[in-house]
């Protein structure tokens, strides 16, 4: 219906957006009448993403053109700000932002070089760096959600890793167990989305390549490429994160230093 009343396209993906914005106020709003007060993060949430993406997408405009390498740095820089956004998850867990961005870097670092030099992902940067910036998302995602449930599961569980150490376990061993919980929480979103795949949804590559005039079954089998990844790098990310703060929270006595 907009599309009548605006003609321009930045004009009119404004408007959506603005609706779009407008929408989200309005569960906010309902949301603080029932006692659930998140106007701050939710505004504050808003105002950057709309910002931060168009900053972005005005970057692109002038860097598509560029040489294959710019991308990886690009996306490199990309890791450390969402290292830093996955810190926030991990509390006051010792060194996580060195945890975050190492868990990010291998996770996602790897299966991005992989795939470009497997000729998955292409090299110029209009593929390069969303299809990479994606990735880099959902790594951030898992570890984030990997270290917050460790956090909890040991905070809540003190009492048994210490026990474990006193009868002549090591750290690693007990601790092992929370280790599992935090990896296997941090997968469970990944893997319900590649269940639903196709049945219960439909995601944005697909629709994208569809859009742009792609044989169905070409967009389908890239999404399940695109999701497969999504996956893969989950599990490396969530793992490398959790199995690095599982060191961490031991002293080098192997007492446990994590308290709530």
């Amino acid at each position: 219906m907009l599309s009548h009343f605006i003609q321009d396209p930045i004009y009119l993906a404004a408007a959506q957006a603005l609706i779009a914005g407008g929408l989200a106020v309005v569960m906010l709003i309902i949301a603080s009448f029932y006692g659930i007060h998140l106007e701050k993060e939710i505004i504050v949430a808003l105002v950057r993403g709309l910002i931060q993406v168009v900053a972005v997408g005005s970057i692109l405009l002038f860097i598509f053109d560029g040489p294959t390498v710019l991308g990886f740095v690009i996306l490199a820089g990309m890791m450390a700000l969402a290292a830093k956004t996955a810190e926030k998850r991990a509390g006051d867990l010792p060194g996580a932002f060195k945890i975050t961005f190492w868990g990010i870097f291998i996770g996602a670092g790897s299966v991005i070089i992989l795939m470009t030099l497997a000729g998955v992902i292409d090299t110029k940067l209009t593929a390069l760096i969303p299809i990479g910036s994606m990735i880099i998302a959902n790594s951030m995602n898992s570890v984030g959600l990997a270290l917050d449930r460790f956090k909890g599961e040991v905070e809540s569980h003190v009492g048994h890793i210490e026990t474990a150490l006193a009868l002549g376990a090591d750290a690693k061993t007990a601790v092992k167990p929370y280790t599992q919980a935090a990896i296997k929480a941090s997968l469970i979103p990944r893997i319900d989305s590649l269940r639903s795949l196709g049945i219960v949804w439909i995601p944005g590559v697909m629709t994208g390549m569809l859009l742009g005039g792609s044989q169905p079954v070409e967009a389908a089998l890239y999404q399940f490429v695109i999701m497969a990844m999504i996956l893969t790098i989950s599990g490396l990310a969530s793992l490398v994160s959790a199995l690095l703060m599982a060191n961490e929270i031991f002293t080098p006595a192997e007492q446990l230093a994590l308290r709530r």
